[in-house]
């Protein structure tokens, strides 16, 4: 439904099925030796790689890695190799374990990572000082959270990055080209882990991955607003294809985080405080962002749904007063809460109304299947916000989603020219459950749950069930960004690289004095004693309350609990920051 920032190279051999389009190799063997692992493909056995456990020094295959001498301890199906990453002591390899088809894209099938493994290259381990081996466990923590990444797609016979508008425009032989070569580097979720296979020159194993249609040049919580280069957190381009009565057609829209310099530090509270920060570089860096979103789309209208009160009316007012400066880009701003409260979905008419023009001159692409003419081009890109950019945004963007495939089904005569896609039950229920869906996906990729208001694209309203639904994702929301990092992500995009020779990154943040491990994160030391006396304040208040009409004394000790529990409260709430899990691997901008 949608998209989700590579050295050339050639390959001395390459896979290139009928009508001179590339093709991955979809089924390989994976075998592992003492020394090595070799990964073979089941069609061509003579094609594939080995990958020393020593050092992970990747080499093509020759005569003895295709018929071995020895036989491997463990032989394995896998269904691709996702790339490589080099830590401390060793290179660990991702291969996906298990796939599963979940339907086609052009004609082309798609697949679903169902299952990944990284596996381990680091013999040198063993003779690693202290500090590296504890530098390495923690990296390979974060590498077991990236190998339950959600939501990532990939096919072996076509990219998937790039948008129908930009796929119909593109040269002669351009399916010809590897994949990795075809596909947008914005949106190819394992780019950085990649760059070993493909300075190998081993193109046909060679897998970019789109993450949940999603990319994130940053993470939520400790990844807010802009960099300095203009990219967002939560910076998704979405697609919505419609094929039908020999016409395809495609419309494009965009969200991503207000492109400000920003940040909303945890510290324990439901709903942190947002801190705009004064740099000189915020014009430019605003700038950046809408030059960047210009060159690739056209004309840009600029949707704000923030709230205009507290914190974020703060940042909604910055963010308009950046935007005069760009006469060529419309700002509209919207309070979603203020228009939708009381799950008024249908108030969304009232922002319609204020873009409809900008809107219907941008258009849709559409092009004749029967001989390839382009009959329309989208000519520019509504582009919405709001804090998480999830779910106010993925309501609004499902209700514009609706209003231009109204005009598309008119455009091609499926329906009337008076008459809307809405007013058709059974096929309006299977998109807005689309549009659920992808919300889901969305947030489980940048918030780790599913959307919120989910009821509100799936059904035009709020249910019991779904505000049940979402008070539970808010709460494991509450969790993930108060006690999980962002780490993982910095790690396998290559934002920060690991190196033997530099100092560990744990002992320069003051790490390892202020957290312990829990297995898949790092948590601050205070955290487990000042849970353990909250409860035990809680509780002892609670039975001496239970007593206190007995005697004196039981009151005077209700009371004396009741203020220890108080002051662990206070002394929490005061210092919540020191409580938090927070990233160690890079600066927030």
């Amino acid at each position: 439904m949608e998209a989700s920032s590579s050295s050339p190279s050639s390959s001395s051999s390459v896979t290139v099925a009928t009508g001179d389009r590339f093709r991955l190799h979809d089924r390989l063997e994976l075998l592992e030796f003492a020394d090595k692992y070799v990964v073979k493909s089941f069609e061509s056995p003579n094609r594939g790689f080995s990958i020393s456990r020593e050092d992970g020094d990747i080499q093509p295959l020759d005569g003895a890695d295709v018929d071995p001498p020895v036989r491997p301890y463990r032989t394995s199906t896998i269904y691709g190799v996702a790339g490589t990453i080099r830590l401390v002591a060793g290179t660990y390899i991702l291969v996906i374990t298990s796939q599963k088809e979940v339907g086609e894209f052009l004609g082309f099938p798609v697949f679903r990572v169902m299952s990944m493994q990284f596996l381990p290259c680091n013999e040198a381990l063993k003779f690693s000082t202290s500090e590296e081996k504890r530098d390495e466990a923690y990296f390979m923590n974060l590498l077991r959270i990236v190998e339950s990444t959600p939501g990532l797609y990939y096919s072996y016979d076509t990219d998937i990055t790039l948008n129908l508008q930009r796929r119909c425009k593109l040269t002669d032989g351009w399916m010809a080209k590897p994949i990795w070569k075809q596909a947008d580097p914005r949106f190819v979720w394992n780019r950085n882990l990649l760059e070993d296979l493909i300075e190998a020159k081993l193109d046909e194993f060679v897998i970019p991955l789109l993450q949940g249609n999603i990319l994130c040049y940053r993470t939520r919580m400790w990844r807010r607003g802009a960099n300095l280069q203009g990219d967002t957190a939560n910076s998704i381009e979405t697609e919505q294809l419609l094929e039908t009565e020999g016409f395809r057609s495609s419309f494009l829209q965009f969200r991503g985080s207000v492109p400000l310099l920003w940040e909303q530090i945890v510290d324990l509270s439901y709903k942190p405080r947002l801190r705009i920060i004064d740099n000189e570089q915020t014009p430019k860096v605003v700038e950046r962002h809408f030059l960047d979103l210009s060159q690739r789309y056209g004309d840009v209208v600029a949707v704000d749904l923030t709230d205009k009160h507290g914190d974020e009316g703060l940042l909604s007012a910055a963010y308009a007063n950046e935007m005069k400066t760009l006469p060529s880009v419309r700002y509209c701003s919207f309070d979603f809460h203020h228009f939708c409260s009381n799950s008024n979905f249908d108030k969304l008419q009232i922002l319609y109304d204020q873009v409809s023009e900008d809107f219907e001159k941008q258009g849709y692409f559409l092009v004749d299947d029967a001989d390839g003419e382009i009959l329309e081009e989208q000519k520019g890109i509504i582009r919405s916000n709001c804090i998480d950019c999830l779910d106010r945004t993925n309501v609004t963007q499902s209700f514009l989603a609706q209003k231009s495939l109204t005009i598309q089904l008119r455009r091609v005569g499926v329906l009337g020219p008076d008459e809307s896609f809405t007013n058709f039950n059974k096929e309006y229920g299977k998109f807005r459950t689309l549009w659920a869906e992808q919300g889901d996906e969305i947030s489980l990729g940048y918030a780790g749950t599913h959307a919120l208001k989910g009821d509100l694209v799936r059904y035009g309203k709020q249910t019991l069930g779904g505000m049940i639904k979402d008070g539970m994702s808010a709460l494991s929301r509450y969790y993930l960004n108060n006690f999980q990092d962002g780490d993982a992500l910095d790690l396998i995009s290559g934002r920060y690289s690991v190196s033997r020779q530099s100092p560990s990154p744990f002992r320069l943040n003051g790490f390892e004095s202020l957290s312990v491990s829990n297995g898949q994160s790092e948590l601050p030391q205070y955290l487990p004693v000042a849970s353990a006396l909250l409860i035990g304040g809680l509780t002892v208040t609670s039975f001496t309350l239970q007593q206190a009409g007995r005697n004196a004394q039981q009151y005077l000790s209700t009371v004396l609990w009741a203020g220890v529990t108080a002051g662990v409260m206070a002394a929490v709430k005061a210092n919540g920051r020191q409580f938090c899990s927070r990233p160690r691997l890079c600066g927030l901008l």
